[in-house]
């Protein structure tokens, strides 16, 4: 969100100065100060991210809000005051209630030392690396990014963040949940031996479609039904898979494949209300080592649902699901399940970024949350077009999913349904 005479190739040319960085990233390392958080996107997930944040620290306040729409402000604000747990920590005057596509500045100008990073994907690398050069910590949800630039962009972001001894915490949760994170340990230890195949699903039930209204912009429209436009969201692949192939690469020590094939379309969702996006994608990915990634994805109502990870090896095989009891190894040893305690994935992110503050070692998830989204983008390039995509193509990519400027009045980029065998790869 950033001033409509500006794009995006222009605003990541620029680089801000900021005299004051290293004595605001280590403000609060003595553990007694008061954090000031500020959320950019005030959707459901940016207001349940504020209230995890606010729960995450004894002395910690939400003072600035940004979003598009005032509305999206106005209720997410009112949810956290009516909150038993954290109201008293929301303390947001009406002049720290930011609101256009230039909200995000005014909030970074605000006095925050905290950002919260929770708009439409496509927003992601602009606010990260406006956040950072502020010398702002960060909590930036997934995905990072819906096209190649916005990756690189993000990369360089989370370097400049790593030398200033900012923490950049991302929002693929999975890896803060304590099954998953002992499951991995034991597979990182060996238990099923070398990883040959992999599988992620993410089977869902139907997405939601606002209508559009008469006085609506077409930009306006897009944004209000950002998740089911490419430029916003990179697609459901992207979007809201990223999560089970984020694991996978966790799975292989951040090893990424060499290449994918893959096919997808519009089965169930075709109106135009759904926008341009996908209902179902099936991609395979091939490792250097002839490991395999079988991923598979889709969003149709009143389909079973399936989100988990499995994982076969030369000595076991391993299931990943957040169901209870659906963390276990079965290999010539025998079966182990995790019956370890639980903890809340979404509140330990929080938990652990407040924490990096407080003692001044910045956590810094910029590698993996960044190149799993290319991961999930280089599924959707291989399904879009019908064509082989390597790492190589998708890490070298130009396309460009930005509108020329952003205003209400504005063009958003095309709406074209991406067809295999004539959409073309850039």
């Amino acid at each position: 969100m950033r001033p409509a005479s500006a794009s995006r190739r222009d605003f990541l040319k620029t680089t801000a100065t900021v005299a004051t960085l290293a004595a605001v990233s280590n403000a609060h390392a003595a553990g007694s100060d008061l954090l000031k958080v500020g959320l950019i996107g005030c959707g459901g997930r940016g207001t349940g991210a504020a209230s995890q944040a606010l729960a995450a620290d004894s002395n910690v306040q939400l003072v600035a809000m940004a979003d598009a729409f005032e509305d999206r402000l106005t209720e997410s604000l009112e949810t956290l005051q009516k909150s038993e747990t954290v109201g008293a920590k929301v303390q947001v005057p009406p002049d720290h209630r930011f609101v256009g596509f230039d909200a995000y500045r005014q909030l970074l100008d605000s006095g925050v030392d905290v950002v919260l990073l929770c708009t439409p994907p496509h927003f992601r690398p602009i606010h990260l690396r406006a956040a950072v050069e502020a010398g702002k910590h960060v909590f930036a949800e997934k995905p990072v990014a819906v096209d190649t630039p916005g990756v690189h962009s993000v990369l360089k972001s989370c370097a400049v963040a790593a030398s200033r001894k900012l923490s950049v915490v991302s929002g693929l949760c999975l890896r803060s949940d304590s099954g998953y994170r002992e499951t991995l340990r034991r597979i990182h230890d060996g238990a099923i031996g070398d990883i040959v195949t992999l599988f992620a699903n993410d089977y869902r039930s139907g997405r939601w479609a606002k209508p559009r209204q008469p006085d609506w912009s077409e930009m306006l429209y897009q944004m209000r039904n950002w998740y089911n436009f490419t430029w916003l969201s990179g697609d459901f692949n992207v979007e809201q898979h990223v999560h089970h192939l984020d694991v996978c690469s966790w799975v292989m020590k951040e090893k990424y494949p060499v290449k994918a094939m893959g096919l997808g379309g519009r089965q169930v969702l075709t109106g135009p209300e759904y926008g341009q996006i996908y209902d179902h994608f099936s991609v395979v990915y091939e490792y250097a080592d002839g490991a395999k990634l079988v991923s598979n994805c889709r969003q149709q109502p009143h389909t079973k649902g399936d989100m988990s990870v499995a994982v076969s090896g030369s000595q076991g095989r391993a299931e990943l699901t957040e169901r209870r009891r659906g963390l276990r190894i079965r290999s010539a040893a025998g079966e182990w399940i995790y019956d370890g305690p639980a903890n809340n994935m979404y509140q330990t992110e929080h938990d652990d970024l407040f924490a990096s503050i407080r003692n001044g070692k910045p956590i810094n998830n910029g590698e993996y949350m960044a190149r799993s989204t290319l991961l999930a983008i280089m599924g959707r390039m291989a399904a879009y077009t019908g064509q082989e995509i390597t790492w190589e193509m998708a890490l070298n990519s130009r396309e460009d999913l930005s509108p020329s400027r952003y205003d209400w009045d504005g063009q958003p980029p095309s709406a074209e349904i991406a067809i295999p065998g004539q959409a073309r790869f850039a």
